[in-house]
């Protein structure tokens, strides 16, 4: 009952308040809980909290607590190596995270927040200093969770490597680079239907080996038992053209794919001076000059939507399949041959940038557009470099991609507030319209979500119309497992929850 795993992209720390990767929060996950949590659909869930109350003005939330909840067993916690949770340690967790001094990247899930009191042991207050409907998602994120003040104080940022926390699984050691291991809680508060105790594993135990390709062969072997997502060195191995499982693996693995909330895109610098960049008549011709359903099938093996709708991925209220660019090669030499009628270039070139990763999907793209009769030079730059030049200004068109922070698409259309420039926040576009920014400070008043997500198309539709971007794909959560692995579910964030999975012995 020991479940097995490679974390390739390695951990970076345990403590939540710094949990900022998808792998950071699946392993953090195991460990804390918060207030509230999401469910595979992305229901918002009781977890600490057994229910609350949000006031008519939508600036109260007031959560009753469980009293039967345990911080795992330690012994600075004194004879009974434990205590129970209540409503100051969430007092204590908080104030940590907006800690200046502990500049914690979560700081900024309380940024709407006006103040947070404990009432008494069992019931926590938080008011916001202004509605916003969105706000009850931000509190499931891994950010939030309680910790235990006498252990932080006692390991400083050691705590990072000293966890203790009131999650279904406790900490038990952790190599760096090497192994890191969780064994099952046995105080643990939540049940499953039948009224069993949770989880049902043992133990937790994690390796990391820092290749796909190698991660791949120990899953083919048995050592390991879950493999997620979909990389260059094995997709062919395991997949199918049109993305089903390879009979040669299907007696021995089982697969799972959907939704995740993922846009991966192309985005341009708009205050830059290429004329290439500043014309539209460029921009949307990208837009239009690629097949990305040809592109899914070859690179992806087809796992991942074609973006052909805005940027809000599917999955998320907002969502429409009518807003975006279909592919239309004969528009996209039109487009271009007016841009260098007015410009008086007649050779046009841009430049992209991107990290190796995403290499073989900017290639088919520049070959795409070389047809339409636009040059496109692709460079190559570490993932890091990248992300610090994005945000800098100093590329002028770049893949990236966005992952949901939290389950409301204003998560997304927060990258085209023109308050949000880059480098102080996520428009690294510098995108500014008075209409975008007007319907996105609207949209925190609005509680009803049909009404909400009316405002959230308009706002993606007016990013469509100025060709900001160019999305690529939505992407696809997919999941491998061994045959004997049970209980594993899927969800759109992609966060590994091992609370109900079995393992049988092969």
């Amino acid at each position: 009952m020991i479940f097995r795993y490679n974390e390739f992209a390695n951990i970076n720390t345990l403590d939540p308040a710094f949990s900022r990767t998808l792998q950071d929060n699946s392993v953090c996950n195991q460990l804390f809980n918060g207030l509230v949590q999401l469910d595979d659909k992305l229901n918002i869930l009781p977890c600490i909290a057994k229910d609350w109350k949000i006031s008519n003005n939508g600036l109260t939330y007031t959560f009753n607590l469980r009293n039967d909840v345990y911080f795992h067993k330690h012994k600075l916690f004194g004879k009974d190596s434990t205590r129970t949770v209540i409503a100051s340690d969430f007092t204590y967790s908080l104030n940590r995270l907006k800690d200046e001094k502990l500049a914690a990247p979560g700081s900024w899930v309380l940024n709407k927040v006006e103040n947070y009191k404990a009432l008494n042991d069992t019931i926590f207050q938080i008011n916001l200093k202004q509605p916003f409907p969105a706000f009850i998602g931000l509190l499931t994120m891994k950010y939030c969770s309680v910790v235990p003040k006498e252990i932080v104080s006692h390991y400083g940022t050691e705590f990072r490597s000293h966890p203790i926390g009131t999650g279904p699984f406790k900490f038990k050691r952790w190599e760096e680079n090497i192994k890191l291991v969780f064994r099952k809680n046995e105080q643990y508060f939540e049940k499953d239907q039948n009224g069993n105790t949770l989880p049902y594993l043992e133990a937790v135990a994690l390796t990391f080996l820092p290749d796909k390709q190698s991660e791949f062969l120990q899953f083919a072997q048995g050592n390991i038992d879950y493999l997620s997502g979909l990389d260059a060195s094995y997709k062919d191995e395991l997949l199918t053209a049109d993305g089903r499982l390879r009979d040669t693996y299907k007696s021995e693995v089982d697969m799972k794919k959907g939704p995740y909330l993922n846009s991966e895109y192309l985005g341009f610098y708009l205050e830059s001076e290429t004329p290439e960049i500043q014309s539209i008549h460029i921009r949307k011709a990208i837009n239009y000059g690629f097949n990305r359903k040809k592109m899914m099938i070859y690179l992806r093996n087809g796992i991942g939507n074609p973006a052909t709708g805005g940027f809000i991925p599917i999955g998320l209220p907002g969502y429409s399949k009518s807003i975006g660019f279909s592919y239309q090669p004969e528009k996209a030499k039109e487009l271009i041959n007016t841009f260098k009628k007015e410009s008086g270039i007649t050779n046009p070139e841009i430049t992209l940038v991107t990290s190796s990763n995403y290499l073989s999907f900017c290639e088919f793209i520049q070959r795409e557009l070389e047809k339409a009769g636009l040059k496109i030079n692709v460079d190559v730059m570490p993932e890091a470099t990248l992300r610090s030049s994005r945000s800098d200004g100093k590329v002028d068109m770049f893949r990236s991609s966005w992952v949901a922070d939290y389950m409301d698409a204003e998560n997304y259309l927060s990258i085209f507030y023109s308050k949000n420039f880059t480098p102080k926040g996520s428009n690294y576009f510098h995108f500014k319209n008075k209409t975008v920014d007007s319907l996105y400070n609207k949209a925190f008043s609005i509680s009803n979500i049909e009404e909400r997500k009316h405002l959230y198309t308009t706002i993606d539709s007016i990013a469509m119309e100025n060709a900001i971007m160019v999305p690529l794909f939505y992407d696809e959560v997919v999941r491998f497992t061994r045959k004997n692995v049970k209980g594993l579910g899927i969800n759109p964030i992609n966060l590994l929850d091992l609370r109900r999975v079995t393992k049988s012995v092969d």
